[in-house]
């Protein structure tokens, strides 16, 4: 049997994060995993670019049924710390919007960075190396894999959620902790577009590819949510930033209320051309916005479009901004796992330290990363809670020299 003092069962960001930290402290560290490549969402993230943290990063920024969870290991593992790890490693990065970091090369960039922390710590490396059976013992965990037997001191679970099945998702870690007694807050796809009945969809699916600002909000859901960011129309539904933003908040039923033209006073705006302008109403309108959505808008109302926008009643026009500031709709559901950036849900943290990630209910085991149910914003923020959850527990891990090397 093969002895360590911690096996960290994920080789994703998380994992690998942990591993590296874990191994530097001088801990025999074991890094499993049943994918044969390490951190494959790490290397698909940001358009291949990888959006690693947020300048901005607060406990507001994420998702939780115990919200104030993550606020420990957020503030003592910040973007600044993961900035100077970079730094370190000559990997070159930039800012995009929001607070937005990263890499100007590749995604390829950060992970090579975290094999070499595993190097620099001595972690030794499993992959592919499926995991049979994980037991309780008198002094730790006995582990069956698929290439032997192996005892630890610690186990870390860095299973990552179920989104994007083909990276290597798996429910290992969900199953782990109800093995081990701990509650699953629900799971359910996160920071993916949202489908639409088709039939309800029909008179905006000519709209495929059309991409504006707005603001969108959850209808019933708390907390409630809004974000103004950019919206795509696609054949099925909706994407881009906004609703991946809004869905993770978004719950089955709940209808979507969007301002497609933020910031601008429509009403006022169309009464104030009517006075001066000898445009047609949908001429006036594509000064405003894309002519293709002024033109889906007024094909419920044919007598409107060609009409000349100074011969339009005023309650006529305030109806029809009403109609695109607060334009009402409700999803029949999401593109699923499949697509979604992440996954809602996961390990119930109110058995878990907020210190060390370990279980309250066992000595010894820790969940890290996207298994906890700790989902952050779009934008870099879960990668962000990837290395502050890793952090806290690397540092924790007991049992330095106990390992054979």
């Amino acid at each position: 049997m093969h002895r360590f003092d911690a096996v960290v069962i994920g080789a994703g960001a998380a994992g690998l994060f942990c591993a590296g930290v874990a191994g530097q402290r001088g801990l025999h560290v074991l890094l499993l995993d049943h994918a044969g490549k390490v951190a494959e969402k790490i290397r698909i993230s940001g358009g291949g670019r990888c959006n690693f943290t947020n300048r901005e990063v607060t406990a507001a920024n994420f998702l939780s049924a115990n919200p104030a969870f993550c606020r420990s290991a957020l503030a003592r593992f910040t973007p600044a710390d993961f900035l100077a790890l970079l730094e370190r490693h000559r990997i070159g990065w930039h800012e995009k919007h929001k607070g937005q970091l990263f890499c100007d090369n590749s995604s390829n960039d950060i992970i090579a960075m975290l094999m070499r922390e595993c190097d620099a710590g001595g972690v030794t490396r499993w992959q592919p190396c499926a995991i049979r059976e994980v037991r309780a013992s008198s002094v730790g965990y006995d582990i069956d894999t698929d290439r032997d037997r192996v005892h630890a001191t610690n186990v870390v679970v860095a299973t990552g959620g179920l989104s994007i099945p083909k990276t290597g998702a798996s429910d290992l870690g969900y199953r782990l902790a109800r093995q081990f007694g701990h509650g699953l807050v629900e799971l359910r796809p996160a920071l993916v577009p949202l489908t639409f009945d088709p039939t309800q969809w029909a008179p905006y699916a000519a709209l495929a590819g059309l991409s504006l600002q707005v603001q969108v909000s959850t209808g019933r859901a708390r907390p409630r949510a809004q974000f103004l960011e950019d919206l795509l129309f696609t054949h099925r539904g909706l994407s881009g930033p906004a609703i991946l933003q809004i869905s993770n908040y978004w719950r089955q039923r709940d209808p979507l209320e969007i301002d497609l033209a933020p910031g601008l006073d429509l009403a006022q705006t169309l009464r104030a051309a009517k006075a001066t302008s000898r445009r047609k109403l949908i001429n006036e309108l594509a000064t405003l916005l894309p002519h293709r959505l002024a033109n889906a808008w007024l094909a419920p109302h044919p007598a409107w479009a060609d009409k000349p926008i100074a011969q339009m009643r005023d309650t006529d026009l305030a109806q029809l901004a009403r109609t695109f500031e607060r334009w009402q709709v409700t999803p029949l559901g999401t593109e699923g796992y499949a697509k979604a950036e992440v996954t809602v849900g996961g390990v119930d943290t109110r058995s878990l330290s907020s210190q060390t990630m370990q279980s309250l209910l066992h000595r010894g085991l820790y969940f890290i990363g996207e298994v906890v149910d700790v989902t952050g914003w779009l934008g870099g923020y879960n990668f962000q809670w990837a290395w502050a959850s890793a952090a806290a527990c690397a540092r924790s891990l007991d049992g330095a020299g106990s390992g054979e090397r």
